[in-house]
């Protein structure tokens, strides 16, 4: 890779040429090592940095540079040193304001993360508190105060109360209630969504791990986003859908940074600095979820961030312990627990028991890997056919959720209730239902067996539909459910041979297996297994129940839940949906080996513009054109040595400015080189700042160099395509260079790297996805002809009054999905197109 010096041009025509964005970071460097004394740049040329900085930041769809914002802010603390050296030169003598404006400047980055942690904190609570009530409303009330849920309402009492009363006294009248409350709340969710804030829909991880790494989603993490996500979260989880709030917590954890970051200058123009947050929020977003700060900071480590310097970490850890602390001091449950499945085992637990464990682990490998294929397949037909009726999917999901789950115990309350019952131990604590009774053994045993089957098909259709919707606590309910059931089998197994060889380790006079803690192990297992992480599963879970003798087997399940899951394929759901969606982000989880050169997938047919010889006419045409995002210059289209690179909202920002300050023939020539190597009798614009005079009516030509990166990254040809990737995701460049003895021989972008490793993937392992798009075809005819059969039943039994309209008359069809997707189809809802360059 070539890293050459830069300069750009003048604020005035007399003036020396200063660095241009991306050298300014080598360029103190050197200064620094040679001991020169630089000029500081002007305000004129700052105030233009600034600028770009800010239309930028309202470019939806495009990727950040964080070398040239690396440069940028190095820029900026450089302009701050000689400022702070002019006024002690000239005699000036730190006084207390002064003093304390550099302090507030110094701990601005942890009043900041201050400030979020406390917003998150009591976000969490409130959410919390609201959930569980709109939860238990669906059952009953409380006749004594009508806000409480039923665990406040019946508080100090096992298995319910006098206070806490059903709707009604027949059994049907309540399932019939039941089923409204979760078709009010559904429909309300999706519609709040639909209407005011479309991305507050779904997880939001895939989304953010993409803005982490540098890709711009305008308004994804908004302070509309983060209202209605907060507002319609609870309505979507006590809906009954099989969703949950894990996921979006972090969503709206990170768009309360973003809202609250973006107050502060600092945070305001500076994209590293704004990385640093998101990703500590990400942290704090994981910690109030689960009540576990430290689980948190190595969940965004391993799942979040793809760049995790120690300085990150600390503002990690800083925020998920402001962020827990407020939640615990807020006490929502009232009862100690951050989280209300949160419990403690003071069991230990036998080395035989590692044959089960296994077993679980197993069940969370293949259950990671059976719903991400399934789900996608739903994801995709959704996006095909049902993109269109979002608010009436979600209604009628949470309604036919709502009529399987009601008969099922465990289906019909909340999934945090009943991992708080299928967690616990048998011995000392309430009973539910006659979980621990021995003669409801096989009943629970069937009743489990159930509700694992029917949530693993609902958590497929489900996950995905446009409500706030998370996957971590319907995979640990399932997992949960599953390792109960088997915790029940071992205990039976083990009472029918006591006397066994197998079971000898077991004490005569103590219980001997405990199966709440295979309901444990289990949902460790499957949210390993849906989500591909280990290390912060690990603690997530030991914070959960605060037993260091469970530590060992939990590693042994969440260890043989990843050898398995890897059988099928890297990365969790929320990669896989990065990929679905078609974003521009390079996994550093994968490794390739393709063998081939840069050159091979680099763009050979590139729009260079030469440094002299173009109209502004033509600059402008190029400028309409959708299809590029910056341009590389060359000294003549002929020789096509390389002078640097310029990008598009640089350049339009130039040509609005020019015009602004001075009339501009169409006809005007432009110069993208610096003002020594242009004719000195040639009357120029130079683009430079408020200060510049303009002599005559018009300008016959205008100066670009001022806007030209002289030192993008460039490489080698035979550059192997591994090594090109790495520099993408190691320093992340918009584009690199391919430059061949000083020519410009093409560009690579990270999209040319997707789309290549896609064909490479697609080649080595070919799919025929006929039947699927035939069975796709198919069902949504079978789902057409049954929304005719309800209507016209409707329009028969209200005698005309009601007709619910021919919304559904003929299919909608967005994109094909017998092809492999490359990351440039345009998705309506769900995802955005790839820019180009």
């Amino acid at each position: 890779m070539n890293s050459r010096s830069s300069s750009i041009s003048v604020s005035a025509p007399r003036l020396q040429p200063r660095s241009s964005f991306s050298s300014r970071l080598s360029f103190a460097i050197s200064n620094a090592e040679q001991g020169e004394a630089a000029t500081a740049p002007n305000a004129a040329e700052h105030q233009i940095d600034e600028e770009i900085a800010e239309i930028k930041r309202y470019e939806d769809f495009t990727t950040i540079d964080w070398v040239q914002d690396a440069a940028k802010e190095q820029l900026r603390r450089k302009i701050r040193r000689k400022e702070t050296a002019g006024f002690f030169k000239r005699g000036g003598q730190a006084g207390w304001r002064h003093q304390l404006r550099e302090s507030y400047d110094a701990a601005q980055g942890w009043i900041v993360v201050t400030i979020i942690g406390v917003a998150i904190g009591m976000n969490a609570a409130f959410l919390n508190i609201i959930t569980e009530w709109l939860s238990d409303v669906k059952l009953g009330h409380c006749k004594t105060a009508f806000y409480l849920n039923e665990n406040f309402c019946c508080w100090g009492e096992d298995n319910g109360c006098d206070d806490w009363v059903r709707w009604s006294s027949l059994g049907l009248v309540n399932y019939v209630l039941y089923i409204m409350f979760a078709t009010i709340f559904a429909l309300t969710s999706a519609s709040l969504v639909r209407s005011f804030a479309p991305y507050a829909a779904g997880s939001g991880i895939s989304e953010i791990k993409c803005i982490i790494a540098g890709f711009v989603m305008k308004g994804f993490l908004g302070f509309w986003t983060l209202l209605i996500k907060s507002i319609a979260l609870p309505l979507a989880i006590a809906s009954g859908l099989s969703v949950g709030k894990e996921g979006p917590s972090v969503h709206y954890a990170v768009c309360t940074g973003n809202v609250i970051s973006r107050m502060f200058q600092k945070y305001k123009r500076n994209a590293s600095k704004t990385r640093e947050i998101l990703s500590a929020c990400a942290a704090a977003g994981v910690a109030v979820a689960f009540g576990s700060p430290i689980g948190g900071v190595l969940f965004s480590l391993e799942e979040m961030s793809s760049y995790f310097p120690l300085k990150t970490m600390w503002r990690s850890y800083f925020c998920a312990l402001v962020a827990t602390a407020v939640l615990a001091a807020m006490n929502p449950f009232r009862t100690g627990q951050l989280v209300m499945f949160q419990v403690h085992y003071d069991r230990t637990w036998h080395f035989f028991e590692v044959t089960f464990f296994i077993i679980l682990g197993i069940f969370g490998g293949l259950y990671g890997a059976f719903v991400i294929k399934w789900n996608l397949r739903a994801q995709a037909f959704r996006k095909k056919y049902l993109g269109k009726y979002a608010i009436l999917e979600a209604t009628l999901l949470a309604t036919g959720t709502a009529i399987i789950c009601y008969p099922n115990m465990f289906l019909r309350i909340d999934m945090t209730e009943s991992m708080e019952i299928l967690f616990l131990e048998c011995e000392g604590s309430e009973d539910y239902n006659g979980i621990c009774d021995k003669e409801n053994r096989w009943s629970m045993v069937l009743s489990l067996a159930i509700a694992t089957v029917l949530r693993v098909f609902l958590v497929i259709i489900s996950y995905g539909c446009k409500v706030p919707a998370g996957i971590f606590v319907p995979s640990m309910a399932i997992g949960a459910s599953f390792g109960r059931t088997v915790g029940i089998l071992v205990q039976a197994l083990h009472e029918a041979y006591p006397s066994s060889v197998f079971f000898s380790a077991c004490d005569p006079d103590l219980p001997c297996i405990t199966p709440g803690t295979y309901a444990f192990l289990g949902a460790a297992a499957a949210l390993s297994g849906i989500m591909h992480i280990t290390v912060s599963v690990v603690v997530i879970m030991f914070e959960l129940t605060g037993a260091l003798t469970y530590i060992l087997p939990t590693m042994i399940v969440v260890g043989v839940t990843k050898a398995v899951s890897e059988l099928f394929g890297k990365g969790g759901i929320a990669d896989r949906m990065i990929w679905f969606n078609g974003f521009p982000f390079l996994d550093n989880k994968e490794e390739h080996t393709f063998g081939v050169p840069v050159s091979r997938v680099m763009t050979s047919d590139v729009t260079a513009l030469p440094t002299t010889g173009l109209s502004m006419k033509t600059i402008e045409n190029l400028l309409r054109e959708d299809k590029y995002q910056g341009f590389p210059i060359v000294e003549d289209r002929t020789s096509k040595i390389l002078i640097g690179y310029i990008g598009r909202t640089e350049l339009r920002y130039a040509i609005e400015r020019v015009k602004k300050d001075r009339s501009i023939s169409p006809n005007a020539k432009c110069f993208f080189s610096t003002p020594a190597s242009l004719n000195p009798q040639t009357p120029t614009t130079p683009l430079a700042g408020p200060s510049a005079t303009f002599a005559g009516s018009a300008s016959s030509s205008v100066d670009f160099s001022r806007f030209i990166d002289a030192t993008p990254v460039t490489v080698h040809p035979r550059l192997p395509l591994e090594t090109v990737m790495e520099l993408f995701r190691k320093i992340g460049p918009r584009v690199i260079l391919i430059e061949y003895h000083g020519r410009l021989a093409g560009l690579v972008t990270v999209k040319d790297c997707l789309k290549y490793q896609f064909k490479v993937e697609h080649s080595e392992n070919p799919r025929d996805d006929r039947h699927l798009a035939e069975s796709q075809e198919r069902l949504w005819g079978v789902i057409k002809k049954s929304a005719w059969w309800v209507s016209d039943k409707l329009h028969s039994a209200s005698r005309g009054r009601i007709h619910l309209g021919s919304a559904m008359t003929s299919s909608h069809h967005n994109t094909s999905s017998g092809a492999m997707m490359d990351g440039t189809e345009v998705l309506d809802d769900d995802g955005v197109e790839l820019v180009d360059r």
